[in-house]
């Protein structure tokens, strides 16, 4: 089964994630048992239950077919053991490692939350009360993640260096991000399709785009050209149409324009509109971002796609290296 895990699944500290208890009466409903053994860890149908209550509320709400309804609600609860047993490995590995937190921590990081959130106290108690849970399971539940995030940063941050050549890769390779604006100057030639056209009147349009296309690489005038035969608005000012940053015009466009130079001229495109040819008046790009004012951000944006990449591989080994088994 594939796994749709990342590092923020797992460790999301600065998010507030509040997972609803089960209810006295559901609870009594589930003979428990154990569901899965990680190494000396087990993992028991009320813990499972728990995690993927909320979930699969939501799917049964949403009045699926039979069917649908219980492979969604198998998918999410071999989704939500798998995260259990990835929590248990983790939770080992930190005892392994003597990880601590003190209730300081605790507290500068509930701080935070309320900051990031603009909670005042109250406010978190009310949300706590909303998904019934305590304010003492809560810090628990942050201390988890405290815990976990520092043996993240023990076992996979520590260990991941980017270097300049990275980043300037990355910078080089990314124009249109750091590389400035390129605005294109330009004028179209239209010409349109009556609506409910049969193809051999699409196809007559299209031949004279063609033929037009043909006279202007001949060497006449775009703007005569566009003057003469455009249906266009702006066929009387030569099909002159203004500035456009490259990120504003259609996908198809940009790809027709590309490798296009000031005095040429696209090749003929079909359109919403119908027919159409662009002529490159003028290419501006503006000044773009130095590497200095943008080095930390790109460092930051590979760091984090670096450490995505081998917090999974880690706890693919550590999942190799231990005992587990799921219990039907």
């Amino acid at each position: 089964m594939k796994r749709n895990l990342s590092l923020g699944m797992l460790i999301g500290v600065w998010v507030l994630v509040f997972t609803a208890t089960a209810t006295a009466s559901a609870a009594s409903e589930v003979l428990d048992r154990i569901v899965a053994v990680v190494n000396e860890d087990i993992i028991l149908l009320t813990e499972l239950e728990e995690r993927m209550g909320p979930y699969a509320q939501r799917i049964r709400q949403q009045a699926f077919d039979l069917d649908k309804e219980r492979q969604m609600l198998f998918n999410v609860r071999n989704e939500m053991l798998n995260r259990l047993v990835d929590e248990k490995l983790t939770d080992q590995e930190i005892k392994r490692y003597d990880i601590q937190v003190d209730e300081t921590e605790i507290d500068s990081t509930i701080e935070r939350i309320k900051i990031a959130n603009t909670f005042t106290d109250e406010d978190l108690r009310r949300f706590l009360e909303q998904d019934k849970m305590t304010m003492e399971r809560y810090r628990e539940t942050i201390k988890e993640q405290v815990l976990r995030t520092r043996l993240v940063n023990y076992q996979v941050k520590s260990k991941i260096v980017i270097t300049e050549e990275e980043i300037r890769d990355y910078y080089d390779s990314h124009p249109e991000i750091y590389g400035g604006t390129l605005n294109y100057h330009l004028r179209n030639i239209l010409m349109r399709v009556p609506d409910f056209s049969i193809d051999a009147e699409k196809q007559t349009v299209s031949e004279q785009m063609q033929q037009i296309h043909s006279r202007f690489e001949a060497g006449e005038s775009f703007a005569d050209l566009a003057r003469t035969y455009s249906q266009s608005p702006a066929a009387a000012d030569g099909g002159d149409i203004g500035e456009f940053s490259k990120e504003t015009l259609s996908p198809k466009i940009q790809a027709a324009l590309d490798g296009v130079a000031p005095g040429q001229a696209t090749a003929v495109l079909e359109t919403d509109q119908g027919y159409q040819l662009f002529y490159v008046e003028a290419v501006d790009r503006t000044e773009g971002k130095p590497l200095d004012s943008v080095r930390e951000e790109i460092h930051q944006k590979l760091f984090a796609e670096v450490v995505d990449k081998k917090f999974l591989s880690w706890l693919e080994d550590l999942r190799s290296q231990s005992h587990i088994k799921i219990i039907n």
